[in-house]
């Protein structure tokens, strides 16, 4: 075995640093993370809307996809832009309700809600 192989082993935790990762919380649902599933961050304030550098949160996909699926740019920013008014907006705390029954690494599609749907349309 030569040196290299040595200095770079995968069971040795002294060249890897910690075995154990501590699992990151969703702060939306309050669920922890795996490492494998699907998560993204979320700007509390939109780029879009001047939140380019501002504060960002690791959440869910499921959970991410069901802000944008139900809020437009504009009103996060105007009266949803911290995890505690997202949480309290009745729509996002019926999803919350039916996620934390799920596995934490459960992901599936997640469509516009119909009122969202339709108000785009009128725009086109």
């Amino acid at each position: 075995m030569g040196r290299r192989d040595r200095r770079w082993r995968d069971d040795d935790p002294s060249t890897h640093g910690p075995a154990i990762r501590e699992p990151v919380i969703c702060p939306l649902c309050e669920r922890p993370i795996p490492r494998d599933a699907r998560q993204s961050k979320h700007h509390l304030t939109p780029k879009l809307k001047g939140g380019t550098h501002g504060a960002t949160v690791q959440l869910h996909q499921i959970c991410h996809s069901a802000i944008h699926a139900r809020h437009s740019e504009a009103e996060l920013a105007r009266r949803l832009s911290d995890v505690a008014s997202l949480r309290a907006e009745p729509e996002i705390a019926r999803f919350l309700d039916w996620v934390r029954t799920k596995p934490d690494d459960f992901h599936t599609a997640t469509r516009m809600t119909r009122t969202r749907r339709d108000a785009k349309r009128s725009y086109r």
